[in-house]
């Protein structure tokens, strides 16, 4: 294994992590009731998952 002979310096190494880039998760319509919801989970209003009932949401009155 290769050990470093110097020091890397913190304006090398950032300049080596620069390229990085955080994408914001997808997003989607529900085909339910149209609340907006991440790709493959379930809708969080309806309960509903690819048009069918997954969660049953209970209802506070």
């Amino acid at each position: 294994m290769a050990h470093p002979k110097r020091k890397t310096s913190k304006q090398r190494r950032n300049k080596r992590r620069t390229h990085y880039k955080a994408t914001a998760p997808t997003v989607m319509n529900c085909q339910n009731c149209g609340a907006t919801v991440q790709y493959h989970r379930v809708c969080p209003e309806c309960g509903h998952y690819k048009g069918k009932l997954a969660l049953e949401k209970e209802v506070s009155a």
